[in-house]
C-alpha cells in the first residue's frame, strides 16, 4: 500500500551535502527576496545581506567536500555569481559617482538584480534535478 519512495541517485554524493547546498540557494533566494521587499537593490542584498555572506561562507568552508563531484558545479557557480555581483556594484556605483552616469547605472543595477535572481533559480532547478549546474 505504501511503497517507500526511492530517493534520487545522488551519484555517489552525500545527502548532507545536498541538503545544504539546498540552504545555501535557501540563503541566497532570502537575500533576493530582501532586496526586492526592503530599500535595497536585489544585487545590494544579495552581496550585503546577511544571507547571502553567510552562504558564500559556507560555500568556502565546504568546498573542499563537494570537489569532485557534480555539487563543485553549484558551489563554483554561487561564489561566481557572489563576486560578479560585486564587481558590477563597483562598476555601476562609479558610474553613479558622474551625473551621467546615474540613469544608466540605475538601469544596470535593476538588470544585475534580474541576473542574480535568475542565476539562483537556475542554479537551484538543476540543484532539485540532481545534475551539475553548466
Amino acid at each position: 500500500m505504501n511503497e517507500p519512495v526511492p530517493s534520487p541517485d545522488l551519484q555517489g554524493v552525500r545527502p548532507s551535502l545536498v541538503q545544504l547546498t539546498h540552504v545555501i540557494y535557501g540563503l541566497h533566494a532570502v537575500a533576493v527576496v530582501i532586496g526586492v521587499t526592503s530599500s535595497a537593490t536585489v544585487a545590494g542584498g544579495f552581496v550585503f545581506g546577511l544571507p547571502s555572506l553567510v552562504a558564500v561562507f559556507l560555500n568556502y568552508l565546504k568546498r573542499g567536500d563537494v570537489a569532485g563531484t557534480w555539487l563543485e558545479s553549484h558551489f563554483v557557480w554561487q561564489i561566481r555569481t557572489f563576486w560578479f555581483t560585486l564587481l558590477w556594484l563597483v562598476v555601476y556605483g562609479l558610474l553613479i559617482i558622474t551625473i551621467i552616469g546615474i540613469p544608466i547605472a540605475w538601469i544596470l543595477i535593476v538588470l544585475l538584480g534580474l541576473w542574480v535572481g535568475y542565476r539562483v533559480l537556475r542554479g537551484w532547478l538543476a540543484l532539485t534535478g540532481v545534475r551539475p549546474v553548466a
